[in-house]
């Protein structure tokens, strides 16, 4: 039996079974439980965390778990009411709402209900994952002579100089700041680089959590067109000129959610547009490490072809490995890399010292180019059937870009195709999938719709996925 089911099957065991205990009664000890069930002792440990997050039962380490007490009517409910008039008061005077919209975000965060396929993550199913290598690097590391003590703030000098030689073009190593994960850099990026009012330019459609870390700052997106050859420099230099903005974000190598890549006569028109506008590009290098077999040589970072410190460039090791390894830098030239550093000590000190030398451990084993490899074939052949499936069985949504790198298709719904009623039916029918609509900052040119094919199991689960699409777009169409 899987441990998810497990530990799911056990909690709901041990909640019907909690009304044979009085309130503040001890249950059977872990051992017991383990016999009785035939369970693991991890599994069993679950089970009771998830009934003590639920409030039902009480776990006290050294004497066991305990069926808790109701709450006595005596407290009461208190009253938050007073807060929705602070909270908006607060930003009355701001010129941009610095509103926190996170449903972008979580909607790839998520787990979906138990028996929904998973076309809506933002990462690597577990079996996709260097799980065995992970565990090996963080178990080396924690071996390792002062691992647990505090880390140079701009991180551990042999990681930078692993991110500046990963970047190349002669970026150094004191030129790399760590940070943690891509998310966090992006904050910081846009913190260092644009005032809470300002506008910064973006790329449409765009990654829906830049949009809501912008808007959180106080700054306001303005949308610049993408076509499969990526951004479009003529607007893009048209956006510098009408909105005066001194920030471009952008996704050069397998944009998020188009899958585009930078066309080569673009990369050095993007630079020189930025350069005259007295502006910085911030370079997300997001899925660099998820390249499926058949791409063929990839384009190296901009930053590598930027000796004037216009890019600030976010490169992370969290995608091709687990959402849980939060390991990123920040490289820049100039004396933006200062205000950078400053920030980033201010809102975190600095990343973990165990997470950075594992994160040493693991790309300095030939574990790591035996996981890019094998994860690049899997990639492929995943990216192959959900294509093959859509051609097959839902020819009428329009794939105009099929991607060599990345995990998600991006599709373009028939006009009038409500993107909202289409997840709400595929829900229905036991899929879970991501509108389009939280990746444009402005009114979207039509409906999209984005397919993730890394975070289901396998080939089957995303044939069958299609199928059960196939079924919601039959309700909706």
């Amino acid at each position: 039996m899987h441990q998810r089911s497990s530990v799911g099957e056990l909690a709901e065991q041990l909640r019907r079974d909690l009304d044979r205990y009085s309130p503040g009664g001890k249950l059977p000890s872990s051992r017991e439980l383990v016999e009785r069930f035939r369970v693991s002792p991890v599994t069993v440990s679950r089970a009771l965390a998830q009934l003590a997050a639920e409030g039902l039962v009480v776990t006290r380490p050294g004497a066991g778990a305990f069926r808790a007490r109701p709450r006595t009517a005596e407290t009461p409910a208190g009253d938050t009411s007073w807060q929705e008039v602070a909270l908006s008061a607060d930003g009355a005077t701001d010129l941009v709402p610095r509103t926190v919209d996170a449903s972008g975000v979580t909607v790839s965060l998520a787990a979906p209900p138990p028996g929904v396929l998973e076309f809506n993550g933002g990462y690597l199913h577990p079996s996709l994952q260097p799980e065995r290598a992970m565990a090996a690097a963080l178990a080396r590391a924690g071996r390792r002579p002062g691992a647990w003590g505090r880390p140079p703030l701009e991180g551990l000098p042999e990681l930078r100089e692993w991110f500046a030689r990963d970047i190349g073009g002669g970026v150094t190593a004191a030129e790399v700041l760590i940070a943690a994960g891509g998310q966090s850099a992006l904050a910081t990026a846009l913190r260092a680089l644009a005032p809470p009012g300002a506008p910064v330019l973006v790329e449409s459609p765009t990654y829906p959590g830049m949009l809501a870390l912008a808007r959180a700052a106080g700054l306001r997106p303005v949308p610049v067109p993408v076509d499969p050859d990526g951004v479009r420099p003529g607007l893009l230099a048209d956006a510098f000129r009408a909105s005066g903005a001194r920030v471009f974000v952008c996704q050069p190598l397998f944009q998020n959610p188009t899958g585009a890549v930078l066309a080569p006569d673009r990369r050095a028109e993007v630079l020189r547009i930025a350069r005259e506008a007295g502006a910085f590009v911030v370079e997300d290098d997001f899925v660099r490490r998820l390249v499926h077999a058949d791409a063929g040589p990839l384009p190296r970072p901009l930053a590598a072809d930027d000796p004037d410190g216009v890019v600030v460039h976010v490169g992370s090791l969290t995608k091709a490995t687990s959402p849980s390894f939060r390991v990123s830098a920040l490289a820049a030239r100039g004396p933006v890399l200062e205000r950078l550093r400053a920030i980033q000590v201010v809102d975190s000190f600095f990343v973990p010292r165990p997470l950075q030398e594992a994160a040493l451990e693991l790309v300095g084993s030939p574990a790591w180019s035996r996981h890019l490899r094998a994860l690049a074939q899997e990639l492929k052949a995943r990216r192959d059937a959900m294509t093959t499936a859509l051609a097959a069985r839902l020819p009428e949504l329009a794939l105009p870009h099929i991607p060599s790198g990345g995990y998600h298709l991006w599709l373009r719904l028939p006009e009038g195709t409500g993107e909202s009623a289409l997840a709400a039916a595929a829900l229905r029918a036991g899929v879970a999938l991501t509108p389009g609509r939280p990746y444009f900052s402005a009114e979207p040119p039509a409906a999209h719709l984005r397919l993730s094919f890394a975070a289901v199991a396998g080939t089957g689960e995303i044939t069958e996925g299609v199928r059960r699409l196939r079924a919601a777009c039959d309700e909706v169409f």
